[in-house]
């Protein structure tokens, strides 16, 4: 249900909270996490073996990253996730459910949250997956987990495990390509910076759906004559 207050007329008055984490909530849980999730990768990589965590080698950091390439690769690589993904909710009923599924989850998030919590998980996942990862167990081994940590409960998130583990394939192929985090952070950023805020907003309009719904029987029968 909605949390709702009372106005001036004596109607409700969404107070713009409902049930799931605040956006707040998002935001501390969100960075505290993933910032220690970037602190693992760069101590696992950097502090034990010695060797950057930003780059694949040794020899792509003595070459340093191509910003410009780089980051313009990464930023198409995101747009085709982006488009892929839209165009599989548009034309599926699994992708729908997916959406409807993640959207309930995330409606309570605002837009400037959304990026700022885009911007946070791009980064640690990649120094993670990526940067500290890959390096130590193989380009398939690190996209298979990181397709399974992005499992929820019940077969209606199966396709988001499975796109996690094309897209961590495709972000792992970047990291090899590029050498370094530029292009795999962008992919990634400009992914959840796009998809966080469109999930929001759905969420937010299928919980107004479900209210108009539900009170407007109710809304009938007070209208109806005794």
């Amino acid at each position: 249900m909605v949390a709702s207050k009372p106005s001036a007329d004596g109607s409700p008055e969404l107070s713009g909270r409902g049930p799931g984490p605040s956006a707040r909530t998002w935001l501390v849980r969100g960075c505290g996490f993933y910032a220690l999730l970037a602190a693992l990768g760069w101590a696992w990589r950097s502090g034990l073996y010695g060797e950057p965590v930003f780059y694949s080698s040794l020899e792509a950091a003595i070459h340093g990253p191509s910003w410009v390439s780089d980051l313009g690769i990464g930023v198409g690589a995101g747009l085709l996730l982006v488009g892929l993904s839209n165009l599989y909710t548009e034309k599926t009923a699994s992708g729908k459910r997916l959406a409807d599924r993640l959207a309930e989850v995330l409606a309570n998030l605002p837009v400037g949250p959304a990026i700022a919590l885009a911007l946070v998980s791009s980064i640690g996942e990649e120094v993670f997956f990526r940067g500290a990862l890959q390096p130590r167990v193989g380009w398939i081994v690190a996209s298979l987990l990181f397709g399974l940590v992005h499992v929820g409960p019940g077969k209606d998130f199966l396709p988001w495990t499975l796109s996690a583990l094309f897209a961590g394939l495709l972000l792992g192929g970047l990291f090899l390509y590029t050498g370094n985090l530029a292009a795999p952070i962008a992919a990634h950023a400009v992914v959840n910076g796009v998809n966080l805020p469109m999930l929001a907003r759905r969420g937010r309009a299928l919980r107004s759906a479900a209210q108009a719904a539900a009170s407007g029987p109710a809304a009938a029968a007070l209208r109806e004559p005794e």
